[in-house]
């Protein structure tokens, strides 16, 4: 029987990576992509799939238990892996509502759906942010095993839904597992995030707004690293299991916007620190040794190659990202550049056929 697997968020940007790794991987599977299509879901990042009809698409949000329930009734998953979320840490701290929506109810919308249809296997996409702050000159690490302690209301609501991953698997024996990455860069990422922000600022000559001193620490993965873990861990891993996904490359924020600055030829003098942000956690750094153990997962890409490609890849897809920059404002509450947040966009798509 063909194996049918539904990617929520598969318009974002680690979902939209994971799409077209599945399709490039598993030709065989029919892949269903569900996304709201609200601010950072862009139907152009897979548009050419769905033209070929390499995957199916449905314009949804996954906290809407009618949709879902139609979607699992019509489809007969086999496997679902949720991208589908509210990440951003300021528009947390704005409005923390819109993220115990979709990252809280969202899922459990989507885990009673599978219980409901006995689909075999669920996948969580989590963040290393519900650990929640190692601390200045910190030289632990997360493990498997750190106490769960979000700080914002973006790293509470992601902890929050592991949670209830945790009891589906505990209570119904749902074969649910969770990974935890840390922070990714790549291709596709919505603008408003760290690189391809500072990316088009730089860009353009405008001021690049850095929180507080810039020291705070993040360990990179590039995200088609990511795909390759959650592809082994959706095939191979234990119910239950927890992982943590990171690159082994620790970086200061400053580090990364000098690397920007130099890769465009800009000069530092660009550089604005603004006032920190609320809850910002000063160090993140994740231990995969777990994964690597069991399953044998590696990164493939250093930080070297991986930064390369993904200034590569704006740099050659300006249209791309102008296009977003244009069409909305992007959220940060660095507020001296006057940049706001703007209103959920509304874009059309094929909706679910009855």
């Amino acid at each position: 029987m063909r194996q049918t697997i539904l990617i929520t968020g598969g318009a974002g940007f680690i979902g939209t990576n994971f799409v077209y790794h599945c399709v490039s991987k598993y030709p065989e599977y029919k892949i269903v992509v569900i996304d709201r299509l609200t601010y950072a879901g862009n139907l152009e990042n897979i548009q050419s799939l769905l033209d070929s009809n390499k995957i199916e698409f449905v314009s949804g949000d996954i906290s809407d238990s009618k949709l879902i329930r139609e979607l699992f009734k019509k489809y007969e998953f086999s496997k679902v892996v949720n991208f589908a979320a509210e990440t951003h840490v300021d528009r947390s701290i704005v409005a923390p509502g819109e993220f115990v929506q979709t990252n809280i109810v969202g899922t459990h919308t989507l885990l009673a759906a599978c219980r409901e249809f006995d689909v075999p296997r669920y996948h969580q996409v989590s963040t290393d942010e519900v650990y929640g702050d190692l601390g200045t000159n910190s030289t632990d690490y997360f493990t498997e095993a750190t106490p769960i302690a979000p700080n914002c209301p973006y790293a509470a609501s992601k902890a929050a839904a592991d949670l209830l991953v945790r009891s589906y698997h505990e209570t119904y024996g749902m074969h649910a597992t969770i990974s935890r990455c840390s922070n990714n860069y790549g291709p596709y990422q919505f603008p408003e995030k760290l690189i391809p922000f500072f990316f088009q600022l730089a860009s353009q000559d405008k001021p690049l707004p850095m929180y507080g001193d810039g020291k705070n620490v993040r360990d990179w993965l590039y995200v088609e690293d990511h795909c390759e873990a959650i592809d082994l861990i959706l095939h191979n891993a234990k119910p239950g299991a927890v992982y943590n996904i990171g690159g082994h490359n620790e970086k200061e924020n400053i580090q990364i916007a000098q690397m920007i600055l130099s890769y465009l030829e800009k000069p530092e003098t660009l550089l604005t620190y603004v006032e920190d942000r609320k809850a910002h956690d000063r160090r993140y750094a994740i231990d995969p040794k777990k994964l690597e153990t069991e399953l044998g997962w590696s990164p493939k890409t250093t930080f070297a190659e991986g930064i390369k490609k993904t200034f590569t890849w704006y740099n050659e897809n300006r249209e791309w990202w102008q296009h977003i920059v244009d069409r909305q404002a992007i959220y940060t509450n660095r507020k001296h550049i006057g940049i706001t947040q703007s209103p959920t966009s509304k874009k059309t798509s094929k909706d679910l056929k009855k």
